[in-house]
């Protein structure tokens, strides 16, 4: 089903369409590869980035037990961008973990534009650890502000609004769209459900008019200067973070 699709490695890039970067180390799909050849998660860069840790002290015999640890980040070290509780884990059993206390909000982005914000969203959506991204319209967005972490944040593709509002209500969960039209409430004062997906547009011409026509209810960010608007993926951040304060303790 479309509307239900993974959107996998070899889908997210869109290299044949504009040049992006697929994004650093595998993208064969497999989810499972070693990581110390992918240099770190933030760039395809062969340098050693700002964090990180070396191989584990003592080598082998002293090595942490588990299934979740690789013993090749334990031999060559991990410079992952990843928090102290995730060094040295494998992929897959970190995305486990975190698939047992993922927050109950999803979010959602138009993408017709081939908007560069997609990524940045993403990985906003991942350090405010989301149930799920859905990408509306064309599958193939631009990886490169994902930094990596669409690697450990589900991901699917909805065909057209349509696919995606008829998804929620199966699912009965609300969509809150964002976006600065009339009759959208400041955030602050609006219901912000613990279970909900956020709906994102794009840079400039924001949502659609058939994406506001699904959502039940409209927010806006209050601003203070002289644009009347703000960048779509800070937008993103600051509505994810709002749910947070309020929904995640």
């Amino acid at each position: 089903m479309d509307e239900q699709t993974p959107a996998g490695p070899a889908e997210t890039g869109d290299a044949s369409e504009t040049g992006d970067t697929v994004g650093t180390g595998d993208t064969s799909g497999t989810g499972d590869t070693s990581e110390t050849s992918r240099s770190s998660d933030a760039g395809g860069s062969s340098a050693q980035p700002g964090y990180g840790v070396g191989p584990w002290p003592g080598g082998p015999v002293e090595w942490p037990q588990g299934e979740q640890y690789d013993p090749e980040l334990l031999a060559a070290g991990d410079t992952r961008n990843v928090i102290d509780r995730y060094r040295y884990w494998r992929m897959p059993a970190i995305v486990a973990d975190l698939d047992t206390k993922r927050h109950p909000f999803h979010v959602a982005i138009e993408n017709w534009q081939h908007d560069m914000n997609i990524g940045s969203i993403v990985r906003s959506a991942n350090a405010f650890l989301a149930d799920t991204v859905h990408i509306i319209g064309r599958r193939r967005w631009n990886k490169r502000g994902a930094m990596v972490t669409d690697r450990y944040q589900h991901v699917v593709h909805h065909e057209d609004v349509q696919t995606f509002a008829a998804w929620a209500a199966a699912e009965g969960i609300p969509i809150i769209a964002v976006d600065n039209v009339e009759g959208a409430v400041p955030v602050d004062r609006a219901e912000l459900p613990q279970s909900c997906v956020l709906l994102f547009g794009q840079e400039g011409p924001g949502l659609s008019d058939e994406a506001l026509a699904a959502a039940s209810g409209h927010i806006e960010i209050t601003q203070y200067g002289s644009t009347r608007s703000i960048n779509a993926s800070a937008a993103a951040a600051v509505i994810m973070y709002e749910w947070c304060r309020r929904h995640a303790g």
